[in-house]
């Protein structure tokens, strides 16, 4: 008796970006700017030698406020080590040439898996619930806009695949990525935070939480310094105020900050 089976999808490399606060803008400036994420993402792309593999992409689409598509997957480690600076850099320029418009930041997310030609499968799903984790919107909503446009995340496969082969990924390394675990809806899973030009060492807990304000009967400068002191890297509270000052949130995220354990 001959059992049936059937073959496993190609792999692909998926990737996807979305632009912060799109909803903010006009209606007329929102096609404009879905059509400059592609142009961005070329030329993001075209300056790590990619440009004939995006040409090539598969069930590339836009997604309102951002574009997604596959690739093959021996290209990750470019994507990965060398596409978030050239990102960063060609959005940069972009800022240059649009005075007077808003700052465009990316958020972007990398994943693989077995994907049909349609692109219709749970990889896909899932490199859209990496791109909505709180913690990659609370770092570009907490960046200078001038300063801070791209930030990345990459799933716990493409960072195994891509640091545990031992291809060169450019200069990145894999203390370069933070890792978290990602939730979104009924999706769980450990992924890898990276902000181009960021080093995780310095992300502690006296840069991103501010201390609670200390009664001046209660505060010594030994009790300061001893609190100094004990502050634990990688217990990252990221706190965000809305409009008048309301709190919106306060998430704390615990990370083990300068590289994989």
């Amino acid at each position: 008796m001959t059992s049936s089976w059937e073959q496993l999808w190609p792999y692909r490399a998926v990737l996807a970006v979305d632009a912060r606060n799109f909803s903010g803008h006009t209606s007329k400036t929102m096609q404009q700017i879905n059509a400059e994420i592609q142009q961005v993402l070329a030329q993001a792309l075209t300056a790590v030698g990619l440009s004939g593999r995006w040409e090539r992409r598969m069930f590339g689409q836009h997604t309102g406020d951002g574009y997604v598509a596959g690739m093959e997957p021996e290209v990750l480690p470019g994507l990965v080590g060398c596409f978030p600076d050239a990102l960063r850099q060609v959005l940069s320029e972009w800022r240059s040439g649009h005075p007077g418009q808003p700052p465009l930041q990316l958020r972007v997310s990398i994943h693989v898996g077995p994907l049909p030609a349609s692109g219709l499968g749970v990889p896909m799903v899932h490199t859209h619930r990496l791109l909505d984790d709180q913690a990659l919107r609370d770092l570009l909503a907490r960046a200078n806009p001038e300063i801070t446009n791209t930030a990345v995340i990459i799933s716990q496969r493409v960072y195994e695949d891509v640091f545990q082969s031992g291809c060169t990924a450019g200069d990145t390394l894999p203390s370069q990525f933070s890792r978290r675990l990602a939730k979104v809806k009924t999706f769980e899973q450990p992924a890898w935070l990276h902000v181009p030009g960021l080093d995780w060492q310095l992300a502690d807990s006296s840069i991103f939480e501010a201390p609670e304000a200390v009664p001046a009967s209660e505060s010594s400068p030994s009790s300061s310094a001893s609190e100094a002191a004990s502050a634990v890297p990688g217990n990252v509270a990221f706190n965000y105020h809305g409009a008048h000052g309301a709190q919106g949130y306060n998430q704390t995220i615990n990370n083990s900050f300068g590289g994989q354990q």
